[in-house]
């Protein structure tokens, strides 16, 4: 008996959720070198090096779908574009992450790929709650996970945010409920 693992694909209209591959490390590397995508995550340092894309690119090849997930977001036309994660590193509840490379903002591609994940959560994980969060001074992160269908708790909690060398960040807590 062979039994052969493989990543989870989400389609979307224009995008692809799938695990990363070794090749992804440069193009994570060239979109998440930046201070505006890195400082408004909590675990990106500043400067991103291709070691810590090959890092997670090795976490993604490795991960156990059944209860973490880390999709690379490629788009139809432009390639990789941004990486999604769920995540239990806060909890019992999967936490949702994500980020876009700064030219591919503003394009609704973000709310596309978190759409796309949560059904995928929903219909393989059999789950219908997922929590989320971002950082105050992000606002349009907020209005992505809104559009999405996440829900504010009226909870604040300061988090550590590595590419602002550590500093505690106030993170507005989100939930979705399915």
């Amino acid at each position: 008996m062979c039994a052969i693992e493989v990543s989870p694909v989400v389609s979307t209209e224009r995008l692809v959720l799938r695990g990363a591959v070794r090749n992804d490390a440069k193009r994570l590397t060239e979109l998440a070198n930046d201070i505006n995508v890195a400082g408004r995550t909590t675990s990106m340092p500043h400067p991103y090096r291709e070691a810590d894309a090959e890092a997670l690119v090795d976490r993604s090849m490795t991960c156990d779908w059944v209860r973490d997930a880390i999709f690379v977001i490629e788009h139809h036309a432009f390639g990789v574009v941004g990486l999604l994660d769920f995540d239990h590193a806060r909890g019992a509840r999967a936490e949702i992450g994500y980020f876009l490379g700064r030219r591919y903002w503003n394009r609704g591609y973000a709310t596309e790929a978190v759409r796309g994940a949560l059904r995928w959560v929903k219909r393989d994980w059999r789950r219908n709650v997922v929590v989320a969060g971002h950082f105050a001074d992000n606002p349009a992160s907020g209005q992505v996970l809104c559009k999405a269908g996440f829900l504010y708790t009226g909870d604040v909690e300061l988090r550590p945010c590595a590419a602002r060398d550590g500093a505690q960040v106030p993170t507005r807590l989100m939930v979705w409920l399915a």
